[in-house]
């Protein structure tokens, strides 16, 4: 019944399995794929024929995790699962991005790959076997695919690479690198890094590249069996157009891209394409000889060969710098003086307003794991509004490029973080985009520095980003420094790095060529670091370390301990004496299993007072100790003290004053406020105190008289 084609390799102590013919048959590429026991199944459809007027490669890129993957009902009213999580889209960008290139050019044909977990034996993260079963699945499907491609993770322990560590590995890793490619060459990369040194990432990136290679060979096995007939396709030969263009308005192009202004230079090329339509579409002719898409393909490749000509011939750039230098650079920080950190950074056409603010254990951010639940105490959200590049469109939630830059700025930030015993509270940033041409992601990295360096978060070091972009022509190449828009549409590689002076805290680099060598990867890394530094710099015009007070909006947290047994008095039943501390004090209380409370408030005041509350709960009273406490009941023979939180104890008539009293309503009356010492506890226990000892004016005790 089913034609089933299975390869077992040993990958990284594991077997890795590819299994073809059984499952998902209609699609026109199916592998499941199972690295331990965790098991993904991928699938690949691609339309039959483009959508008129297409003109650009629609290709849709879906992971999804089951939670009965990892033996689990989804949370919610509805009970199943919803909208993409943050991993979900993160990862589809991460299949995404290695794959895109190796489609040829002029492909239009809808294109969906989707991956399912359907397994996770909580042991082997199933990213990189849903990036090597979505390889799989384009190479049997007969689709134009200049793949395979593998992937591999890399880990960083005591010094040696670990190819694929498990998921508990990765807590005592200083790295976590996601490489994927070919055969010959790097197409992507994406780390968190502990302050790594250049050579120990550019090592990383390698040992992972060769580590992938059985992975690539087990795949060519597989389609030597399973693989479906090449589909046939042509890409259209518009050399005749592209030259005739060319001759039209070579210089023209030439000089719009000197124009150093981005709406002036946008406004120019305009003017350029306006003059290429007229000349090869002129009104009123019924048939011409071309399409509007195919003047519209050839003129923007075009825009892509003078902008790298231009580059290797002259070393100079579309706004007249050359290979290394970066724009120039603006910091401020405290521009909104009522939120608890911000900073407005600014590089050439690039503009992001940051904004720091401080919570407490309440913020935090619940994650639906197929690992577990856990608890995240730093979010960073990025938002990229229409306006930042001049144009309209849609604003709401935020789309998956939205997502993926924020967590690129994540990686690069979170390794500085203090812990949260240093620093117990729940951070959130958001940064603003306000004006954009290159790199928004590595502009947020400076921007969350600034501002969380402002909000008094007691950053290790600094951080700052930049792009880096590469023209490539046969043996010739240029590594550019802080790449603008279009650099980086006409390049040949966005590499994106932060970091410290020190090392690098993120790594990012998306190849569009198969090209890339050892040797660019070192330059460009070298060249990163001097503008890295740069930039660091230019950030400590505004501030170089992390202010020593909050500010004056922050809400002030302090951390107490008590004996685990105690935390169900402070709690209370059913949170009644919790619920009353915050209440009475305002200030926010919350408990860790471990005894660890934390107060949080704007007031002093008031978490002093709700600290002193509950020690009032889990202390125990001092003999010898003066209180002051509150009248709660008056009898014949002495007045009962509320004086340490719960606790009460008799003041008997004899300890009320130091003459006689005949009566203890002559002294006291319910509602009093006096003050006490505590004497002692009498043989059943009860608690013995007396105010003749102590003055009541002021509370302290008085010297006895000496013996005559």
């Amino acid at each position: 019944m089913f034609n089933t084609h299975k390869v077992e390799i040993e990958w990284g102590g594991r077997p890795l399995i590819l299994e073809t013919g059984k499952i998902a048959r209609q699609a026109d590429g199916a592998v499941l794929a199972t690295y331990g026991e965790s098991v993904v199944l991928a699938t690949v459809v691609s339309a039959k024929k483009a959508k008129p007027g297409q003109d650009f490669f629609p290709l849709t890129v879906n992971y999804q995790e089951k939670t009965y993957a990892a033996g689990k009902i989804p949370g919610g009213y509805f009970k199943r699962e919803g909208r993409p999580s943050e991993n979900e889209t993160l990862t589809s960008r991460l299949i995404d991005r290695p794959i895109r290139p190796l489609f040829p050019d002029g492909y239009k044909f809808d294109t969906q790959i989707i991956i399912t977990v359907m397994q996770h034996d909580l042991e082997n993260n199933p990213d990189i076997l849903a990036l090597i079963a979505s390889s799989a699945a384009l190479t049997l499907s007969g689709i134009p695919f200049m793949g395979p491609i593998g992937g591999a993770r890399v880990g960083y322990i005591d010094g040696e690479y670990v190819l694929n560590p498990h998921v508990d590995e990765m807590d005592e890793s200083s790295l976590d690198l996601v490489v994927a490619g070919t055969q010959d060459a790097v197409l992507m990369v994406e780390s968190e890094a502990a302050e790594l040194a250049e050579d120990v990432m550019l090592g990383a990136v390698m040992f992972g590249q060769k580590g992938f290679q059985p992975v690539i060979d087990a795949i060519i096995k597989l389609a030597e069996v399973a693989a479906k007939e090449p589909r046939e396709f042509e890409p259209e030969d518009h050399s005749a157009l592209e030259e005739a263009m060319l001759k039209l308005v070579e210089a023209e192009l030439r000089d719009a891209y000197k124009i150093i202004d981005k709406a002036d230079r946008y406004a120019a090329v305009d003017a350029v394409k306006a003059k290429v339509t007229a000349h090869f579409l002129p009104e009123g002719e019924e048939a011409p000889e071309y399409t509007s898409e195919q003047i519209g393909a050839v003129f923007k490749s075009l825009q892509a060969k003078i902008v790298r000509w231009n580059i290797l011939d002259t070393k100079s750039r579309i706004d007249g710098r050359d290979l290394s230098t970066v724009r120039a650079i603006s910091s401020e920080v405290g521009v909104l003086p009522r939120t608890h950190g911000s900073a407005v950074f600014t590089r050439g056409e690039t503009q992001a307003i940051v904004v720091a603010t401080l919570g407490t254990g309440e913020d935090e951010q619940y994650v639906d794991h197929l690992t577990g639940m856990y608890k995240e105490k730093f979010l960073l959200h990025y938002n990229f509004p229409p306006f930042s590049v001049g144009e309209t469109g849609r604003t709401g939630s935020p789309g998956r490029r939205e997502i993926g830059h924020g967590k690129l700025a994540w990686r690069a930030i979170h390794p500085m973080l203090p812990s949260g015993e240093q620093f117990p509270y729940t951070l959130r940033v958001v940064s603003e985009i306000t004006e954009s041409n290159g790199s928004s992601s590595m502009a947020t990295v400076c921007g969350t520095s600034l501002a969380l360096m402002d909000a008094g978060v007691p950053l290790a070091k600094p951080v700052a980003g930049i792009a880096m972009g590469l023209i490539k022509e046969d043996e010739r190449f240029a590594v550019l420094s802080d790449i603008l828009g279009d650099e980086d549409h006409l390049g040949d590689m966005d590499f994106k790095v932060a970091g410290t002076r020190d090392g690098i805290t993120s790594l990012q680099m998306d190849i569009k060529i198969t090209g890339i060598t050892e040797e660019i990867m070192q330059v460009a890394l070298d060249q990163a670091k001097g503008g890295r530094v740069h930039i660091l710099d230019e950030m400590g015009n505004a501030i170089n370390e992390s202010r020593e007070e909050l500010g004056e909006f922050a809400p002030r947290i302090e951390v107490m301990n008590i004996p685990v047994d105690k935390i169900r008095d402070v709690i209370g039943s059913g949170g009644k004496v919790i619920r009353e501390i915050v209440e009475k004090t305002g200030a926010k209380i919350n408990i860790d299993d471990d005894g660890t409370i934390k107060f949080a408030s704007a007031s002093a005041k008031e978490i002093e007072a709700a600290k002193k509350w509950v020690h009032s709960i889990v202390d125990e009273p001092e003999v010898g100790v003066i209180y002051e406490g509150t009248v709660v009941k008056v009898a014949d023979f002495g007045a009962f003290v509320n004086f340490f939180g719960p606790r009460d104890g008799l003041v008997h008539i004899s300890q009320l004053a130091q003459e006689r009293v005949g009566k203890t309503s002559d002294v006291v009356k319910e509602g009093d406020k006096v003050f006490v010492k505590l004497l002692g506890f009498d043989d059943r226990g009860k608690v013995r105190l007396s105010m003749k000892v102590v003055d009541q004016e002021n509370g302290q005790e008085i010297p006895r008289e000496p013996a005559k």
